[in-house]
């Protein structure tokens, strides 16, 4: 840094950012046109080591999955701050029209593609700064965030031990369609846990023209899922959000044949464990009840999928902090509401204080009220947004750390 005492270790961060942004969308397309779904990435997983090489990180592959830690040593001796970027796509066959359209059946409809082209831009622009850092960066490249639990593996894998110390913040952006470069977050629940019921209820099949012979599961099924509809409202606290929506029902095939068995299956999203464990003592006694007063057997199962994703009240402090400090006043805003959506970096912000920050990418004109939104085939992010995240993580960092 000049000596100029008006300058501050952030304020260059932005022109640095848009400095090596062809770069960062040239990654960012490569991706995008190329995407892997799951836990297995090989091609994300070399590009992003590639993208990293020369760096000077500390780097090392996960053994269960494709996962991509380094690690990025400061100048001087101190704390380690975390940041997140998942790489893994959808299983959804691209409709947006776009040079770098993908044709493989999967697509980046979520904007995996931007968040890790977005770290490893803030992995350069640290990397330049090593000296003015007084502690370590951890770089998270993460797969299987879609459903996978991938979080959840690279910390069994020991993703906090990477640095020698357990970190003492985490950050993680997410892209949405909105307003480019505008960063939105909330302290507390900021997205809701994701849980799952099935029930399957069994009886007796026989032919549909003789329902006496048969004990016919599917008005019992029937009734649970109406039960199941009014659970929230009659067993939840009202101020506590909770959302079951009931999506699978499955029963014969056949019109003329009454089925043996009957599945239901739906998902459970709560903003806290109290929700939860009242949602899942509830639909199983639904299930039971129902079941015996039709002479049926039910077999339930409640799984607790992702945690609510609750973020630390200094995190964002020190978010809107770092967006305003890089980016000006008007580039933070805060988050209103929680999103019943939810996020696997849960798992990391149960055991470090920190933030997931949602960051708006919608092309110029588009109107992110009526365009299409996240995992939708026909979803379009401006990458130009990259300048903006590379550089506020660096912030982020560069603020604990600096």
């Amino acid at each position: 840094m000049s000596g100029d005492p008006t300058m501050t270790p952030t304020s260059t961060l932005l022109a640095e950012a848009r400095a090596i942004l062809p770069g960062l969308q040239l990654l960012r397309r490569e991706l995008h046109a190329d995407p892997e779904v799951g836990l297995e990435l090989p091609r994300t997983q070399r590009r992003v080591l590639d993208a990293l090489d020369g760096l000077g990180l500390e780097i090392t592959t996960g053994r269960a999955t494709t996962s991509v830690v380094a690690v990025l040593r400061g100048g001087r001796p101190g704390p380690t701050v975390l940041l997140r970027g998942d790489m893994d796509a959808l299983p959804v066959a691209e409709e947006a029209d776009v040079p770098y359209r993908s044709t493989n059946g999967a697509m980046h409809a979520c904007g995996h593609d931007l968040h890790t082209a977005g770290l490893v831009g803030a992995a350069r622009l640290l990397a330049a700064r090593r000296e003015e850092l007084a502690g370590d960066v951890l770089f998270m490249f993460q797969p299987g965030e879609e459903s996978w639990g991938g979080a959840k593996i690279m910390l069994d894998e020991g993703l906090l031990d990477a640095s020698g110390s357990l970190p003492v913040a985490a950050y993680a952006l997410h892209v949405e369609p909105g307003p480019r470069g505008l960063f939105r977050a909330r302290p507390g629940a900021t997205m809701a846990s994701s849980n799952s019921f099935y029930a399957t209820l069994h009886g007796r099949g026989g032919h549909a023209s003789t329902p006496w012979k048969s004990v016919d599961p599917l008005p019992a099924l029937a009734e649970l899922a109406l039960a199941l509809g009014s659970l929230v409202g009659r067993r939840v606290d009202v101020f506590d959000p909770a959302v079951l929506s009931v999506t699978m029902l499955r029963g014969s095939r056949a019109r003329n044949i009454i089925a043996e068995n009957a599945e239901l299956g739906s998902t459970v999203r709560t903003l806290s464990d109290a929700a939860i464990d009242v949602i899942e003592r509830e639909a199983v006694r639904l299930a039971d009840g129902i079941a015996a007063a039709h002479g049926l057997v039910a077999e339930s199962r409640f799984t607790r999928h992702y945690p609510t994703t609750v973020n630390d009240a200094a995190a964002v402090d020190a978010v809107r902090e770092a967006v305003t400090g890089v980016l000006g006043a008007g580039a933070f805003a805060p988050l209103p509401n929680p999103w019943m959506g939810a996020e696997d970096f849960s798992f990391v912000l149960e055991r470090v204080p920190g933030a997931f920050v949602i960051v708006g990418a919608s092309p110029d004109g588009v109107d992110a009220e009526t365009s299409p939104s996240n995992h939708s085939p026909q979803v379009v992010f401006d990458d130009r947004v990259l300048a903006e995240q590379a550089a506020v993580l660096a912030g982020l960092a560069l603020r604990r750390l600096g």
